[in-house]
């Protein structure tokens, strides 16, 4: 089987990368490297550097080999930015994910899988579950949104098979902690590597279920491999919740050293989200038990972190509205 996956130089693509590799696939790797690293890639797998709003590319890709699964992982998932770069989210987020459902009709692919996000629920409709209707509160996760509704009118209209991943607060290893507008665990830890204070927006009693990537990483590799799985959507992660606040105590505990929590004001997100993870059980025969703690899935990419070193933080070059952004976004 020969598969493609976008983003496989990115956190959650690098292990999906992995996981295909276990199970026999030869791997093409499409990654423009803006969020990922290199170092990510299975040295297995055939590395394409490139993004997937370049059509031409796509295309040729499709064109050069004969492609059966898609893992569409590539994405920018600053959810809070996306206010603010309304045209760069809709151009990679949207327009890119529309390039390879195109080639991905052409070629007939046998299947489309893709990863979504929490984000196109909204507020107010925790626990979400699948049945929810999304009313998403951002740019992102309206294009999330948008190309599941394109999947469906694809499989309809073409019978392009697709299955679709609502993760959540997924970190671990791999993740891009010199992110500054995303993944609180990675900023954490590595604010805490350069003795900085952690930065917190509002009061810090937002809450989230943050879910270790080897829980989540695994189950959307093999989940072609389950038929009942085809043109469904799954939301993925943890079950239980924490406010942000409490997980600044339990990294400060787990790297053994502590700081101050700088508090920011409060920037328009969503306070409470969490999800029902029950169909995703069912179907993958998930047992909840064999969840990563947080505690122990922070120890693992702490040690990670610590091996790769402290990343340097570097703002959005091309932020396209100024009104009501964050300051500190726009700190050197």
């Amino acid at each position: 089987m020969l598969s493609l996956v976008t983003g496989g130089a990115g956190f959650i693509g690098a292990h999906t990368t992995n996981e295909l590799i276990k199970m026999g696939h030869q791997v093409i790797v499409l990654d423009d490297l803006s969020g990922g690293f290199i170092e990510n890639v299975n040295t297995n797998a055939t590395f394409i550097q490139g993004s997937v709003t370049d059509e031409s590319l796509v295309k040729k890709i499709f064109q050069d080999n004969k492609i059966d699964y898609v893992f569409h992982l590539a994405a920018y998932a600053a959810e809070g930015l996306s206010h603010f770069i309304r045209h760069f989210n809709y151009q990679n987020n949207l327009i890119g994910s529309i390039n390879l459902i195109n080639e991905s009709i052409k070629s007939k692919v046998k299947c489309f899988v893709f990863t979504s996000s929490i984000a196109v629920y909204g507020a107010g409709q925790v626990p979400m579950t699948e049945d929810t209707q999304p009313i998403p509160e951002d740019p992102y996760g309206i294009s999330k949104y948008a190309v599941e509704m394109d999947l469906r009118t694809a499989n309809e209209m073409f019978g392009l098979n697709y299955i679709i991943f609502r993760p959540h607060n997924v970190y671990g290893e791999y993740q891009n902690i010199g992110d500054r507008y995303r993944n609180v665990i990675g900023i954490f830890i590595n604010q805490l590597m350069q003795g900085k204070e952690l930065t917190v927006f509002g009061d810090g009693t937002q809450t989230r279920a943050f879910s270790y990537i080897k829980d989540v990483a695994p189950h959307i590799a093999q989940s072609i491999n389950n038929s009942e799985a085809y043109n469904q959507v799954f939301n993925i992660g943890a079950d239980k919740n924490y406010t942000v606040k409490e997980l600044a105590e339990t990294i400060m505990k787990v790297m053994g050293t502590r700081s101050e929590l700088h508090f920011l004001p409060a920037r328009n997100e969503v306070l409470h989200a969490y999800s029902d993870h029950t169909k995703a059980k069912n179907a993958f025969k998930i047992d909840e038990n064999d969840f990563t703690s947080l505690e122990n899935g922070i120890k693992k990419m702490a040690s990670w972190a610590k091996e790769v070193g402290a990343r340097q933080s570097t703002p959005f070059k091309n932020i396209e509205i100024l009104e009501k952004l964050p300051r500190v976004w726009l700190e050197n």
